[in-house]
C-alpha cells in the first residue's frame, strides 16, 4: 500500500515537472521569438507588385496602439493608404519637388514611397515634454516588428512626411488623412511583401555602457 502511495506521489511530481519544463520552454521559445525578429529586422525598399490584405494592415495598427505611452493617454493617430492612385500622385508631386528623394529612374521604380503597396500614418500633436513623440517611436516599432511576424516588409519615413506638411501641392492629400485638429503627421512606414532581401548593417555597440 505504501509502495502504491509512493507510485502516485511520484507520478504526480513527474507530470508537474513536466508541466513547468513545457512551459519554460515555451516562454524560451517566445522569448527568442522576440529577440530574432528584432534582430532581423531590416527596412525594405523593393517590395513585389501584391496588395497587402487589409486585415494585416489592420492587425499591424492595432500592435501599434498596444505600444507603451505615457499615462496611457494614447495620443497619436494612424491612417492607412492602400489606394496606388493616391501613392502614384503623391510620387508626381515628388518627383517635380523632391527629386532628390524620388529615384524614379531605378529599376523596379514604383513610387515615392519606397515602393511600398501600402503607408501607415503616424500623427501626435506637440508635447513640450517630448513624450508623446517617444510613444508615436515605441508605435512605430510595434508595427515594424508585428509587420516582420505577418510575413510583410516595411520601411519607416520622414522625407514624405516632410514634404507633405511643407509642400503646399500636397495639402489636400495631407487634409484626406483627416488628422485631428492638433495632430501633426510624423512619419510614414511603407509596408508590402519584400522582393528583396538586405544585408545585415553593422551596429555599434560601444554605444552601451554599464554605469557603476
Amino acid at each position: 500500500m505504501k509502495f502504491k502511495a509512493l507510485t502516485i506521489v511520484a507520478a504526480a511530481l513527474s507530470i508537474m515537472l513536466s508541466g513547468c519544463q513545457t512551459e519554460n520552454k515555451s516562454m524560451e521559445n517566445k522569448e527568442t521569438a522576440v529577440v530574432d525578429a528584432i534582430m532581423s529586422r531590416r527596412s525594405i525598399r523593393q517590395y513585389k507588385d501584391i496588395p497587402v490584405e487589409r486585415e494585416l494592415l489592420q492587425k499591424i495598427a492595432e500592435c501599434g496602439v498596444y505600444a507603451p505611452n505615457a499615462m496611457n493617454k494614447q495620443e497619436w493617430e494612424i491612417r492607412i493608404v492602400d489606394d496606388m492612385n493616391y501613392l502614384n500622385e503623391v510620387t508626381e508631386l515628388m518627383k517635380v519637388d523632391m527629386p532628390f528623394f524620388v529615384k524614379s529612374d531605378e529599376p523596379n521604380f514604383r513610387n515615392g514611397f519606397r515602393n511600398a503597396s501600402a503607408i501607415i500614418a503616424v500623427a501626435c500633436p506637440d508635447d513640450p515634454t517630448g513624450m508623446t513623440l517617444i510613444g508615436a517611436g515605441l508605435m512605430g516599432e510595434n508595427m515594424c516588428l508585428a509587420a516582420l511576424e505577418l510575413g510583410l516588409g516595411t520601411c519607416v519615413m520622414a522625407g514624405p512626411s516632410v514634404f507633405m506638411t511643407t509642400n503646399e501641392k500636397a495639402k489636400p492629400y495631407l487634409d484626406k488623412l483627416g488628422f485631428s485638429d492638433g495632430y501633426k503627421l510624423r512619419y510614414f512606414i511603407g509596408v508590402g511583401y519584400p522582393d528583396e532581401t538586405p544585408a545585415v548593417t553593422p551596429r555599434d555597440l560601444s554605444k552601451i555602457k554599464f554605469v557603476d
